[in-house]
């Protein structure tokens, strides 16, 4: 019974709820895959993402992407990590369909540190890419360079790789989804027009120099 006289159920009924919400989740994700044919889409859970903030838990309520807790997991399919040595281009659609497309979930200072950079390239090994300059749009950093959450990792992937329709679908379950989408639109279509890992890098440093000038 809790202080306000209100029951509070047994933690073996939680387990239940909880075990049910996975299940629905999971079907869901079988659906979307079988049904729509779109690419498939991991997360590595690393443990440390702020539940109310982590956009990977509100995909995956959806049913659009399936979080994972190996890396091995994701050997074969594009992993976004930001220290990559290559960067995504329409080149690696083929990998993508067949394999899937992957992120790391958690904060970024977790990112940033060397240590998980080195677990990261060691575990995952052949299909790392780094994502091209982008601009945040999502609240907590909004208007930053390259500090994007997963789902705009997510989108900013799928729309480079032809999969605008998908993209779109990720940033409708975020109220600033759009603005996303429409902040890099320029550069989203760009990339996605390169024919490959070279030209996106090249098309980075043109963008990059213009956001110089104009500041």
């Amino acid at each position: 019974m809790s202080n306000l006289g209100v029951p509070v159920p047994p933690d073996r009924n939680i387990t239940r709820l909880t075990s049910r919400a996975s299940r629905a989740a999971s079907l869901l994700l079988i659906i979307f895959k079988e049904e729509w044919n779109y690419v498939r889409l991991y997360a590595y859970d690393a443990g440390d993402c702020h539940p109310k903030r982590c956009t990977v838990r509100r995909l995956e309520r959806f049913g659009l992407i399936e979080r994972v807790s190996s890396l091995r997991r994701l050997r074969k399919a594009l992993l976004l990590f930001p220290t990559a040595e290559t960067a995504l281009s329409p080149a690696d659609a083929d990998i993508a369909s067949k394999q899937g497309i992957a992120v790391i979930d958690c904060s970024w200072r977790r990112i940033e540190n060397e240590n998980t950079a080195h677990t990261v390239h060691r575990g995952a090994r052949g299909n790392l890419r780094a994502l091209p300059f982008l601009i945040a749009a999502n609240p907590v950093n909004f208007g930053r360079p390259f500090i994007l959450s997963s789902a705009e990792a997510i989108a900013a992937s799928l729309f480079i790789l032809g999969e605008k329709e998908h993209a779109n679908l990720i940033m409708s379950k975020f109220k600033w989804g759009h603005a996303f989408i429409s902040l890099n639109g320029k550069m989203l279509e760009a990339y996605a027009n390169a024919r490959s890992s070279r030209e996106v890098v090249e098309l980075q440093m043109h963008f990059m120099h213009q956001g110089r000038q104009i500041k």
